[in-house]
């Protein structure tokens, strides 16, 4: 079975220009300040973001984490921006004295030894300065996690990360191809939105496949072209797709 997929370039690294805002606009407002500015500065120190799998929670995550190693490049220090994955090791949640801002990604899977290295961490921050901000798939007050991080998880700003609807994925993937002058038959793209994983992170490698399978094949971009190729390629894993 054809892999293509697997076969393309790496991926471009996240960053917040690359970030589909939609209705999340307030929220991206928010990151370019954080990312631009010293969050010892700020007057809100803790974010969490939630929403479903695939609403781009680790993009902007990882995004903050780009941009803040734009800026200490082109001041030649260290980045002050520490990315903390749900299966990191409790060790991963110390605070640092040389780091302002805190990113823990998916709390929701934080293991008991993560929680309380977690909840030790926003004490810290509160304490001696610095931002926080946290991601998970549902509002704090629902979160299944000891009670005192559930509570720390919703001591500032909440915001829900909504997702793009049908048509504005339509519209972000049609200017996607139009950017690398890739003409798309009618159709197309509605099918791929309805007939394989709904993430944009997915949608775009798989337009980028079948950019691929049209120089391949010498065929034009067509429905036709995608449901052959759709029915090669194994769908992707669930758990691998953008949170």
């Amino acid at each position: 079975m054809k892999q293509l997929l697997l076969d393309l370039p790496a991926e471009q690294p996240q960053t917040l220009a690359s970030f589909i805002v939609g209705a999340n606009a307030e929220l991206m407002q928010l990151l370019q300040r954080l990312a631009q500015a010293a969050p010892r500065g700020l007057d809100e120190r803790f974010v969490y973001l939630w929403g479903d799998g695939g609403a781009g929670k680790t993009h902007v995550l990882k995004a903050m984490v780009n941009a803040t190693l734009g800026t200490a490049a082109a001041t030649n220090a260290n980045t002050a921006t520490l990315y903390i994955a749900a299966d990191a090791e409790p060790a991963a949640f110390e605070y640092q004295r040389n780091k302002t801002l805190y990113l823990i990604d998916d709390c929701h899977l934080l293991s008991a030894d993560a929680q309380i290295a977690a909840f030790n961490l926003f004490n810290q921050v509160r304490e001696q300065g610095g931002c926080l901000i946290a991601t998970g798939n549902v509002a704090p007050t629902a979160l299944t996690l000891r009670e005192d991080l559930r509570t720390r998880l919703g001591w500032g700003l909440i915001y829900q990360l909504h997702g793009l609807s049908d048509e504005q994925k339509i519209d972000a993937l049609t200017l996607n191809a139009a950017a690398r002058g890739v003409s798309l038959s009618p159709g197309v793209l509605p099918y791929l939105i309805t007939h394989f994983a709904r993430d944009m992170r997915s949608l775009s490698a798989m337009l980028d496949a079948l950019d691929q399978y049209s120089l391949e094949t010498k065929r034009p971009m067509t429905l036709p072209l995608l449901r052959e190729l759709l029915q090669q390629e194994t769908p992707l894993d669930s758990s691998a797709q953008e949170s």
